[in-house]
């Protein structure tokens, strides 16, 4: 692939979404998944690490996270122990009890 194909996205789909490092940020424990106005909305607890807006969650697929909520506010980032929902673009196929990582975009 080129510098030309690199700078116009030639060669890849817009949705494509893909995990750039190699060490996970952290990892975060699904208690419930739902759908709020088509976007998946996973809450859980934030086992260690910390998440923030634009870090992508990997497990049955790859998704980033767009914004974080506790307790029906919108937060910055969570850290470990904390409950939260976090909003995905994109969808994962995961299970209630199933623990994810999380990395840096």
């Amino acid at each position: 692939m080129g510098i030309l194909d690199r700078l116009f996205g030639r060669g890849r789909k817009w949705g494509d979404v893909q995990i750039v490092s190699r060490k996970p940020a952290g990892r975060f424990q699904v208690v419930g998944v739902t759908y709020v106005l088509g976007k998946q909305v996973l809450g859980g607890v934030v086992l260690e690490g910390v998440i923030y807006p634009g870090y992508k969650l990997k497990g049955g697929g790859i998704a980033l996270v767009r914004e974080i909520h506790i307790r029906n506010r919108k937060v910055d980032f969570v850290v470990e122990h904390d409950e939260a929902a976090l909003i995905l673009e994109g969808a994962l196929k995961v299970k209630e009890g199933e623990i994810i990582e999380v990395y840096q975009s």
